[in-house]
């Protein structure tokens, strides 16, 4: 079957209010009405509103960068699945390696976002990857495999299919190395084929699986031309349109 491509920008803690909504106008300018590929933006929670009024109407869809699982109640400083939508979320990225090595989130945490997601009608971009020290001791399949099964606990075969799983290696994220095509393959036909056996191979077909990690204009090509590639989960290379929109324009047609 033919996955949609999926271009997700990460905006992580950048921009203001002005710039933040310029280069929203300037991505939703430069793909015009009709894109080849899907296309997110998620910029700081801060910052939803204004890239919500450049996006709406428009092929361009908003992501938010995490969320909390309770509905409502005394939670300083955080903000749930409703509310995403309400400024008009359609994505929320979860469990990615910067929430998990730096506010200590774990596989349960993750899980927990999932579910809260999914009820809330926003799909979940569940992140996953490997340290370098993992992978140097060989412990890349095991580490994504008991992310995936922990961060999924409790999903079902129904549900399951319009989830999307971001591969990002950790050695990789914001340090200019990036996996090879090969690399990346690897782990991601490692994932569907876990996907199949932990719901089924169909299901399993139905998933997109995004790579993430120093993606730029010039590697896009290659990694997305992959099989089990369906997309990037792109960092620092959201932050520029020329950069982002290359990105985009490198993906194959889906």
């Amino acid at each position: 079957m033919t996955r949609r491509i999926l271009i997700a920008g990460n905006w992580k803690m950048n921009m203001r209010s002005a710039s933040a909504a310029s280069l929203a106008k300037g991505i939703v300018d430069a793909v015009g009405k009709s894109p080849a590929v899907e296309i997110a933006l998620c910029p700081p929670a801060v910052y939803l509103s204004s890239v919500s009024e450049v996006t709406a109407g428009t092929p361009v869809e908003l992501g938010a960068q995490n969320l909390y699982a309770a509905e409502d109640g005394a939670y300083t400083g955080e903000v749930n699945a409703s509310m995403l939508t309400d400024v008009g979320c359609q994505f929320v990225i979860l469990g990615h390696s910067e929430r998990r090595q730096l506010m200590g989130e774990t596989d349960a945490d993750v899980s927990k976002k999932l579910h809260a997601a999914l009820a809330g009608n926003l799909v979940p971009i569940v992140c996953v990857g490997e340290t370098l020290e993992q992978r140097e001791s060989d412990e890349t399949e095991a580490v994504i495999e008991s992310q995936i099964r922990g961060s999924l606990e409790g999903l079902d075969e129904a549900r399951a299919a319009g989830i999307v799983i971001a591969y990002e290696p950790v050695w990789a994220i914001g340090t200019g190395k990036v996996a090879s095509k090969e690399q990346a393959e690897a782990v991601h036909a490692f994932i569907r084929d876990l996907l199949g056996k932990m719901f089924t191979p169909g299901v399993a077909e139905q998933i997109r699986i995004q790579y993430g990690g120093s993606v730029k204009p010039g590697n896009a090509a290659e990694l997305l031309s992959q099989p089990n590639i369906d997309g990037a989960l792109v960092g620092g290379a959201s932050l520029k349109v020329e950069d982002f929109v290359g990105i985009i324009t490198a993906a194959p047609a889906s």
